[in-house]
């Protein structure tokens, strides 16, 4: 099978014991968040391979058909942000083949988190959500849920831990919509976490030291 290729760092100083999944938003690539490694200054002991995907490239239709790495198509930019369905169904299972293959590489479905910013989100929510094994958790920056009218939220991640964090003055996905996804997750019986920052569409430090005590309380259960 053809996977996504990734741009692939391991930590710590024992063998690999978890994965983490990373996903980048419209336009970038994965080398965008690996400088975030090192600032999540991760213990030695959690040894952790974290993948960092790269999107095909494709015309994007709210950026004038313009050729970019997308894990899907836009069509219109508005609260309810029309897109390609199909492509995010399509980039969901590309991801969720990553998961198999770190299962495949001796990582349980358990010691495998998943987290996205901004449209990787979208594809995070999308892939970790309808997966038919118990994930260690999902992590998903300045995002929503894309594909809420037809996603089937499988029993073996209704309760996976989420964090969901957002920019309070975003202007590339308003705050709304990721409150709209903690609220839909909360009323489909899962147990989100969120959190907001006095950002724009980005990380901030106080952000990124919450991400890092999340990911060690998620790898030490």
């Amino acid at each position: 099978m053809e996977y996504l290729s990734c741009v692939e760092i391991e930590t710590g100083k024992t063998p690999v014991t978890a994965s983490v999944i990373w996903l980048h938003g419209l336009g970038a690539d994965g080398h965008d968040f690996v400088p975030v490694i090192s600032e999540l200054n991760l213990p030695d002991h959690l040894a952790i391979r974290f993948l960092f995907p790269h999107a095909p490239e494709l015309p994007v239709t709210v950026n004038g058909g313009y050729l970019m790495p997308a894990w899907y198509d836009i069509l219109e930019m508005n609260l309810e942000r029309k897109i390609d369905l199909p492509q995010l169904l399509a980039s969901a299972k590309k991801i969720q083949a990553l998961i198999e293959r770190e299962i495949a590489r001796g990582i349980p479905p358990q010691r495998v988190l998943l987290a996205g910013f901004s449209q990787g989100g979208a594809v995070a929510y999308q892939a970790g959500l309808s997966l038919d094994k118990p994930l260690a958790g999902l992590l998903v920056m300045s995002s929503y849920l894309a594909g809420q009218a037809s996603l089937e939220i499988n029993p073996a991640n209704q309760l996976t831990p989420i964090l969901i964090q957002h920019g309070l003055q975003d202007h590339i996905v308003p705050e709304v919509l990721g409150q709209r996804a903690f609220r839909f997750l909360s009323d489909n019986g899962c147990k989100p976490e969120y959190e907001s920052y006095a950002i724009d569409h980005s990380l901030c430090a106080e952000q990124i030291e919450s991400i890092s005590q999340w990911i060690q309380r998620i790898f030490k259960q």
